[in-house]
C-alpha cells in the first residue's frame, strides 16, 4: 500500500509540469502578437508620413496595434504565471509581475482586460465608419468592466489571511 501511495504523490506530484506546454504556448502566442503590433505601429508611422494618411485612419492603426500589444501582455502574464505557479516558482521576474497564486493572476489579468476593452472602446469611438456603434459599444465596454469589478471584489481573499506560499518537497522522479 506504501508502494501505491508513493507512486501515485510521484504521478501528482509530476502532473504540474503538464502546464508546461499551455504556458510555453501563451508566451510564444505573446511573441508572436507583440512582434505583429510592433511593426503595425512602424507601419502606421511610414504611412503617416510617406503617404499622408489621415489622422483618424492613423489613430484607428495605432489602436489597433496596441491593442495586438495588450493582447500579447495577457497572454505573456499568463505564461508567466502559469509557469511560475506550477512549474518554477524561483523564476526571477519582476516584482510586480511575480505570481504568488491563481488570484494573483487573476488580478493582473482583469487589470489587462479592462486595459484591452478601453482601448477597443477609444478605437470604436475615432473611427467615424463606425459612429452608430459607439452607444452599443460604450454600454457593453461599461457592462464587462463592471462585471469584471464585482468578479474580482467578490473573488478577493483577506490580503492578511492569505498563508505564505510553501512549496512542499515532491520527491523527484
Amino acid at each position: 500500500m506504501a508502494d501505491i501511495t508513493l507512486g501515485m504523490r510521484k504521478f501528482v506530484g509530476l502532473t504540474r509540469y503538464s502546464v508546461f506546454v499551455p504556458a510555453l504556448a501563451a508566451m510564444l502566442g505573446a511573441i508572436l502578437l507583440l512582434a505583429q503590433g510592433s511593426i503595425e505601429v512602424v507601419v502606421a508611422v511610414f504611412d503617416a508620413i510617406v503617404k499622408q494618411t489621415p489622422l483618424k485612419d492613423t489613430i484607428v492603426q495605432v489602436l489597433t496595434a496596441v491593442d495586438a500589444i495588450l493582447l500579447g501582455t495577457v497572454l505573456l502574464v499568463i505564461g508567466y504565471g502559469l509557469y511560475e505557479l506550477f512549474v518554477d516558482s524561483d523564476i526571477e521576474l519582476p516584482k510586480w509581475l511575480q505570481v504568488r497564486d491563481l488570484d494573483d493572476l487573476k488580478s493582473k489579468l482583469i487589470g489587462v482586460v479592462v486595459a484591452i476593452i478601453a482601448v477597443i472602446f477609444v478605437g470604436v469611438l475615432v473611427d467615424v465608419n463606425r459612429a452608430t456603434d459607439v452607444f452599443s459599444y460604450g454600454v457593453g465596454s461599461g457592462a464587462l468592466v463592471v462585471g469584471l469589478a464585482f468578479f474580482a471584489y467578490a473573488t478577493k481573499k483577506d490580503s492578511a489571511a492569505k498563508p505564505t506560499l510553501t512549496r512542499r518537497s515532491v520527491p523527484k522522479a
